[in-house]
């Protein structure tokens, strides 16, 4: 459980902090397009991804989701925010979710009910 409530925090920190600083988003839409890109990405690419082909894919999985999300959300949302922040914002979360990922290959993933074969290091495959 602990290890998801880092990857909220973390999303949270990164998402809103730079949609609030590059574009013109409400700290509360900020935070609830965090924490919706959080647990979709957590079921995608932590619990699907990531034991079926690896840290690789499953960061550039999360790394384009977030990419997505955020640009939908702009555009939904009317955020004033660039193709490039967004993907600025991307690649910052890629980088924090290809850690995260090793962290979660070392000891299991949570939540799923079979963790054998993927609770070993190194995290690539």
């Amino acid at each position: 459980m602990i290890k998801l409530v880092v990857k909220m925090l973390a999303n949270a920190v990164v998402v809103v902090g730079l949609t609030m600083w590059f574009g013109d988003a409400s700290f509360l839409s900020a935070l609830l397009v965090a924490l919706v890109l959080g647990a979709v990405a957590y079921v995608l690419g932590d619990m699907t991804i990531l034991p079926a082909a690896g840290n690789t894919a499953a960061t550039i999985g999360d790394a384009a989701l977030t990419y997505l999300v955020l640009w939908g959300a702009s555009s939904m949302l009317g955020w004033n925010i660039s193709y490039f922040d967004i993907f600025v914002i991307a690649f910052i979360v890629g980088i924090f979710e290809f850690f995260f990922h090793i962290w979660l290959l070392q000891d299991g993933i949570p939540g799923r009910k079979d963790n054998n074969g993927h609770a070993r290091f190194p995290a690539q495959r």
